[in-house]
């Protein structure tokens, strides 16, 4: 039976991934950070384990019981909304933290275990990652950089057979909107510079649900993925995971510009 460790699996999208690939006939070993949801998971059968991703000691704890590795997916990760100089320098750490050094982190401590099945590693990216847009600056950022060092590990690691294929998502059905739409919440306070906009703040933070795919046909679609050979580089899935890539590659910089200042407020002076 092979066997896939997943990150970030309380609900949407890693939830989906767990459900999918158990249904295929794997072992999964299913992580959250709360402690209900790895109650809930280990009652839906999975084997289910508490990790916060950010979490070394926890990291080095799981790493021990786990025998054989085939996939790892890290999927784990939250979207940071509002201006971008309103969350500052710690929002955007605490964002990077957690897209962006624990894929490198989770993947480290994997590495022995991959390399022994010659594996494979998932990055759950998105395509904001490729086409940015205002307030949401720290989480396109960060998904920029799951891009590339996704790169990066696909040539390092190929020397010992372990692959890379990273998914840019476009729009899934999750809890993705709500969540950011609390954090937005929090960034954007009346003193901001940016207040007068901040419907437009929230709508930034909605965009993931506009017109979804459902998370279980998404979870289909990647696992439909790993099964291909060679494993493609880049998989993209969902509402819009076309469509926005090319407009940011063949829209003319200054009418890209102008179409999302004029979709989120930023034509008038403020």
């Amino acid at each position: 039976m092979p066997t896939v460790l997943i990150t970030g699996c309380s609900s949407g999208i890693g939830r989906a991934l767990a459900d999918a690939f158990r249904d295929a006939g794997y072992k999964v070993w299913a992580t959250a950070r709360k402690p209900d949801d790895v109650e809930r998971l280990s009652a839906a059968g999975f084997t289910a384990r508490q990790l916060d991703v950010n979490d070394n000691d926890a990291l080095n704890r799981l790493t021990e019981e786990i025998e054989t590795l085939d996939m790892l997916i890290n999927n784990a990760g939250y979207g940071a909304m509002g201006p971008l100089l309103d969350g500052g320098v710690d929002a955007m750490r605490q964002q990077f933290e957690t897209n962006v050094f624990a894929v490198v982190g989770v993947t480290r401590a994997l590495f022995p275990l991959l390399r022994r099945t010659r594996g494979l590693v998932v990055n759950i990216g998105s395509v904001s990652g490729v086409l940015v847009t205002p307030f949401a600056g720290a989480y396109c950022a960060s998904k920029a950089a799951v891009n590339a060092l996704s790169d990066a590990l696909r040539l390092e690691l190929a020397p010992f057979g372990v692959r890379v294929m990273e998914v840019q998502p476009g729009a899934i059905a999750s809890q993705f909107a709500s969540n950011a739409q609390r954090q937005a919440e929090q960034v954007l306070a009346a003193d901001s510079p940016w207040w007068p906009l901040r419907e437009h703040v929230q709508a930034r933070a909605r965009a993931s649900q506009d017109r979804p795919t459902s998370a279980a046909t998404f979870a289909q679609g990647v696992l439909a993925a790993t099964r291909k050979s060679p494993v493609p580089a880049v998989v993209r899935l969902g509402n819009g995971s076309t469509a926005l890539p090319l407009m940011a590659r063949l829209l003319p910089r200054r009418l890209l510009d102008w179409a999302l200042r004029k979709r989120f407020g930023l034509l008038r002076p403020l």
